[in-house]
């Protein structure tokens, strides 16, 4: 099942990273364009343009480094009496609602669709990402108030 999810990752990674590539190239072709020279001290166009070109830019980079990261990955599989750590996906109970987590070294926020559920991957800075290291099944937290279910 984990090799399903990353291969699942690892095309919605380049899919992002073609489309932000391509809106990078053209902020850095608006930025750079001689239509978009400054017609009086207060216009900004062509300053607005390069922030958001060198945005992009970096947002890129960023991606590229996710993409290569998870071309590199493989997560390990966990037993019922294993406590979570990185790599794990984690079904939780939240409310009422069954939810998905996939602990993982980039690319937080990121959602992905799996067999009609949604795995929300998480990482070292999301707080919820440290306070479920180390938990078992069945194990529970107050904040967020939630049950472990399973870990794969």
């Amino acid at each position: 099942m984990k090799t399903e999810i990353l291969g699942k990752i690892r095309v919605e990674l380049r899919d992002r990273l073609d489309r932000l590539a391509k809106a990078a190239m053209e902020a850095h072709a608006a930025a750079t364009d001689p239509g978009s020279k400054a017609e009086s001290k207060y216009d900004t166009r062509n300053l607005e343009a390069s922030y958001l070109a060198s945005g992009q830019a970096k947002q890129v980079e960023d991606l590229a480094e996710a993409v290569r990261i998870f071309d590199g990955l493989s997560l390990p599989d966990y037993s019922m009496e294993d406590s979570i750590d990185a790599g794990a996906l984690v079904e939780v109970e939240q409310g009422e609602e069954t939810r998905y987590f996939l602990l993982a070294p980039v690319a937080g926020g990121l959602e992905i669709m799996h067999e009609g559920a949604e795995i929300i991957l998480l990482t070292p800075e999301s707080p919820l990402y440290r306070k479920l290291v180390g938990l078992r099944a069945g194990d529970s937290l107050d904040a967020p108030p939630l049950m472990v279910l399973e870990v794969f």
